[in-house]
């Protein structure tokens, strides 16, 4: 039997050779699909493993006890220690940076408390931990051992702690207001202030707390050998420095300026006393020899307070306000090199070097 064929209209044409057309071009695709994946360089496994291990991971970071306050600051007012991006270290531009350590006051949570750090910037601790103002800090001698006064107990008393944070002591027990307390280079005496009551000398121990003056003196600070002590005063009306024997015999007035500050420091041979002085918020460092001649002022501007000379004679610390905050600051004693050594929001003042 004869099967009849139609034939193709211009339509059926077109259908049947795009169907044609587009089987070819799907085998070509599946070919070309096949060779890529007989010719990979590794297995897709590999592929990924390779792709995880590029991926970076977290680094476990050292747990510091929350005492050390490495050289990162707070980012908020009252002194919490949130993460933040440490400031750079201080450059001393070619100087051997100073050596030792440096007691200071730091403002922590809205409260006074002690710091202390290497003496190039490096290794800030907050030592105390106290719900009182805590201030006037000095290293002993050695540099082991750190005197303060906290209002801790109720008034201002002499305490001790060593400079890990430990062992905590009271030394004074309510003979007035006390500030300033300062160890004998021989480590048996301590000199300081009792508020409107002159200044007082005790044992190391806090035994036997007597007066040497009995004026309005105060900020007293022992000579390198232990045979003077300086001070300031105004038992004269203005305030002034003075020098007197450590036994409180041969009183002698070292200044005569106006708008003198309280702390001073000597050079570690004895023979100039750096201090500071100026109107409200204007404050420079000076030095002086101790007979009261060669008067130099060490810096212009920024309302600097509270030096204290290294122990090897080559640098002064002292608080500035130079950039908008108190900071510590060291230079030489000529003025030159002057570095930052702090970097807080809040204020580092009160310096004390040692060794």
């Amino acid at each position: 039997m004869e099967i009849f064929k139609a034939p193709l209209s211009p339509f059926d044409k077109f259908l049947f050779g795009g169907l044609g057309c587009g089987f070819v071009v799907l085998c070509i695709l599946g070919g070309w699909i096949f060779y890529i994946l007989q010719n990979l360089p590794v297995p897709l496994s590999s592929v990924t493993q390779i792709a995880d291990a590029l991926v970076p991971t977290a680094t476990p970071v050292p747990d510091f006890p929350t005492e050390t306050l490495m050289p990162t600051f707070p980012s908020t007012l009252d002194g919490s220690l949130p993460a933040s991006v440490p400031p750079p270290l201080p450059t001393f531009f070619g100087d051997v940076p100073p050596s030792g350590k440096i007691a200071f006051t730091c403002y922590i949570k809205q409260i006074d408390q002690i710091c202390i750090m290497n003496a190039d910037g490096t290794e800030r601790k907050q030592l105390t931990y106290l719900d009182a103002t805590s201030f006037y800090p000095s290293l002993s001698p050695d540099g082991q051992t750190i005197y303060f006064v906290s209002k801790k107990s109720g008034g201002f008393e002499i305490y001790s702690i060593d400079i890990k944070g430990k062992d905590l002591q009271r030394l004074t027990k309510n003979i007035g207001s006390l500030y300033a307390p300062e160890l004998s280079p021989d480590g048996e005496r301590i000199v300081f202030t009792n508020n409107g009551n002159g200044l007082w000398i005790m044992r190391a121990d806090g035994n036997n707390p007597h007066p040497l003056t009995h004026r309005d003196d105060i900020d007293p600070t022992w000579s390198p050998d232990g045979s003077m002590i300086a001070f300031a005063s105004s038992r004269e009306g203005k305030r002034q420095l003075y020098v007197v024997n450590a036994d409180g015999s041969n009183l002698r007035q070292v200044t005569d300026l106006n708008n003198m500050g309280g702390r001073s420091t000597w050079s570690p041979d004895g023979t100039k006393l750096a201090f500071y002085r100026g109107p409200t918020g204007d404050h420079d460092i000076f030095i002086i020899n101790v007979d009261g001649t060669d008067l130099r002022r060490l810096t212009d501007g920024g309302d600097n307070l509270g030096p204290s000379w290294s122990p090897d004679g080559n640098w002064i610390a002292f608080t500035s306000f130079r950039d908008g905050n108190n900071e510590i600051y060291v230079m030489h004693p000529d003025g030159t090199g002057v570095t930052r050594l702090t970097e807080n929001p809040i204020s580092d003042w009160q310096p004390r070097w040692g060794r």
